[in-house]
């Protein structure tokens, strides 16, 4: 998820998904409509927000997904807000929809609607988040705790095992937040004990993120390390680190690790001028690749189990009758090296998403 609108256009070339294919057994927000005609199938895809850098790409490939699955694309957005979300669904519903792609931000909330299009069969995959409870044909999101981990090793190696250094966590109603903080938290105390970790919650919010850095680098000022769970908090990190003259190179003695998530285009640069250090990099291309892929599939009475498949994502089970795919989310750095044992990619690699954008 995350950081001020910016302008993209994108996108990557298609490849099969292998699978298992069997005969099948039996609004708030604005709304826009992408005919492709031909017998098209109608499909409604509602973005959680449009705040964001990283949503803003996923919202920019998924309509070029949509032709080349040549889908009709209804689309909502919920901007955050759960009982939006459960109005354009409605909406999806009048507009007689096949199918429904949907990133729930509150994944406890979500499930009366979840039951509401099981019980009018349409199939659901869920993005980014995976819900509470409630079945879906598909998830579609990369591995979360690994996130965590992958910036707990990178900042615990920087730091040589000792300090502290400051969590901007995001909303723990989400599977999302939760999911990074326990895996950051839990990394932490098993590797790096002796690292301190002030972790503060921020609801994906930006202004709070900042606000919080702020009084913590005042009450502590030898703070050395920052996890930005999103790049929502991006900008008011460095801000911040700017007004404390700290926003210095990573060869001067002053200056703090910052490991974001999303790997979006203003973090790439980032890495590149030494203002952070690394990032986790979310596939947007690939959440909207594969979220109308599962739909596709859907309609088209496939299955799947658990397994490896063949775009370098596993499937597992998370539960009886829920599947997740896990797409691939490296870690990047400056210099490409390894980390606590965790590889990385060098912020200028041709493969990642964020710099494939015009």
């Amino acid at each position: 998820m995350k950081l001020r609108a910016t302008r993209y256009a994108c996108f990557g070339a298609l490849t099969a998904l292998t699978v298992t294919a069997l005969t099948a057994c039996g609004g708030s927000g604005s709304t826009s409509a992408s005919g492709q005609g031909g017998g098209s199938k109608v499909i409604g895809v509602d973005y959680p927000r449009s705040d964001t850098d990283f949503w803003n790409s996923y919202i920019k490939y998924t309509p070029q997904f949509a032709k080349k699955f040549k889908f009709d694309l209804k689309t909502t957005n919920s901007q955050n807000d759960v009982a939006k979300l459960t109005a354009n669904v409605q909406t999806f519903i009048s507009q007689g929809v096949k199918g429904v792609a949907m990133a729930p931000q509150d994944t406890a909330a979500i499930a009366p609607t979840l039951a509401q299009l099981a019980a009018k069969k349409i199939p659901v995959v869920s993005v980014d988040t995976r819900p509470d409870t409630g079945k879906v044909y598909m998830v579609v999101r990369a591995d979360n705790r690994a996130y965590g981990e992958k910036a707990c090793q990178y900042l615990g190696t920087k730091l040589e095992g000792k300090g502290k250094v400051v969590m901007l966590q995001g909303d723990l109603a989400s599977v999302n937040g939760r999911d990074r903080t326990e895996a950051f938290n839990s990394c932490m105390k098993k590797n790096y004990p002796a690292i301190k970790v002030l972790g503060e919650a921020t609801n994906w919010d930006g202004a709070v993120a900042a606000q919080k850095l702020q009084t913590d680098l005042t009450a502590h000022p030898d703070i050395k390390g920052v996890y930005m769970q999103s790049s929502f908090a991006l900008s008011g990190t460095l801000q911040v680190l700017k007004r404390k003259n700290l926003l210095v190179g990573p060869e001067d003695k002053k200056h703090v690790f910052v490991v974001s998530n999303d790997g979006i285009p203003e973090e790439l640069k980032d890495i590149a001028g030494g203002r952070i250090d690394a990032t986790v990099s979310q596939p947007a291309d690939l959440y909207a690749k594969y979220a109308l892929y599962y739909l596709k599939a859907a309609m088209d009475g496939k299955t799947f189990k658990p397994g490896k498949t063949d775009h370098d994502s596993t499937i597992i089970k998370v539960r009886n009758g829920l599947l997740e795919d896990q797409l691939s989310a490296p870690l990047v750095t400056a210099d490409g090296g390894t980390y606590g044992g965790v590889p990385s990619l060098k912020s200028d690699d041709a493969s990642l998403w964020g710099n494939n954008l015009g």
